[in-house]
């Protein structure tokens, strides 16, 4: 994996009035990646991606992109850097498209804004390549988002996104909304002009089994804090933090017979923990972090070293 860190996230809080939805959270998305971000509803991934994007402002901490601090006050130049090189696939495709305007204004819109295009013509053949490669077709270009189905509509709003040649997508959960038929097809897209355009994702997500197949890392967050996070193969198979393991015991198994007799793993936090031992980040082996108290890295520790063991066995 390329290491070249693109985006870095430290002691992120992001609050509204006094509600604290997101909490010291630290982490690295490196060039070319798939970080996937997940959580239940209301842990705050979704806050943490809106807070990038500078749609929901921070409260403190400090996101760099390429080196440069990208929330606070920026410059109008700094602005438009952020604007074109990250871009956002939302949840709901009906609802970030506007109804009002045709497919070839929605994708091109960017573009006008920003003054990527040379002539009319260039801007048509634009829109046009980018339809194609979402698997489009010209004809759309003069539709209303109406009048598609809710996996085309979300190939509208992947193309408004990539015409703006990011190098990075934050995408918010661009498959939940969609039939489970159509789940697959937009994930392999994704994959697809992932590795054609060399893009680097933050996918957000709250079910575990959708993002193994696309991610390099996983993230796992809880109550606005971020409780683990190792690369996707790692986590499934040496899951540490408890609420991670809760995560994946919910993950349904396609055998029904296997499916009725499997034990539940339900996680609950501790709401008693020694005020001089607070739960702290930590890589507890390479390039796998977790949160937990001494104890519980303690704990952690040991469980490694009985895999380590049992692998070796």
């Amino acid at each position: 994996m390329n290491r070249d860190v693109l985006l870095n996230i430290e002691n992120l809080t992001i609050k509204f009035n006094d509600f604290v939805a997101v909490s010291d959270v630290n982490f690295q998305i490196y060039k070319g990646e798939v970080l996937s971000l997940v959580g239940e509803s209301g842990s705050g991934k979704s806050t943490i991606g809106r807070g990038i994007l500078r749609i929901n402002p921070t409260s403190s901490g400090r996101i760099t992109y390429k080196g440069q601090k990208i929330n606070g006050n920026l410059t109008k130049q700094e602005l438009q850097m952020v604007r074109k090189n990250i871009q956002m696939i939302f949840q709901d495709p009906a609802a970030s498209l506007n109804e009002r305007a045709t497919v070839d204004y929605i994708v091109s819109e960017g573009l006008l804004n920003f003054k990527l295009f040379k002539d009319e013509a260039d801007r048509r053949q634009k829109v046009m390549a980018t339809l194609a490669s979402v698997g489009l077709l010209p004809e759309h270009a003069l539709r209303y988002p109406h009048e598609f189905s809710g996996g085309q509509r979300q190939r509208i709003g992947i193309a408004r996104a990539i015409i703006m040649e990011p190098e990075m997508i934050i995408a918010d959960e661009p498959i939940s909304a969609l039939d489970v038929s159509i789940r697959a097809q937009v994930l392999n897209l994704l994959k697809k002009l992932q590795k054609e355009r060399n893009l680097t994702y933050l996918f957000i997500a709250h079910d575990l089994s959708v993002v193994r197949y696309l991610s390099d890392r996983i993230a796992v967050i809880y109550k606005g804090k971020i409780v683990e996070l190792a690369p996707a193969d790692e986590l499934f198979q040496n899951p540490l933090h408890p609420y991670t393991q809760s995560l994946l015991s919910a993950i349904p198994i396609p055998d029904p017979r296997l499916e009725k007799n499997k034990q539940l793993i339900i996680y609950s936090e501790s709401q008693h923990h020694d005020q001089l031992d607070k739960p702290h980040w930590i890589e507890i082996s390479p390039d796998h972090f977790v949160r937990g108290n001494e104890a519980e890295i303690r704990c952690y520790r040991k469980q490694m070293r009985h895999r380590s063991i049992a692998n070796l066995s």
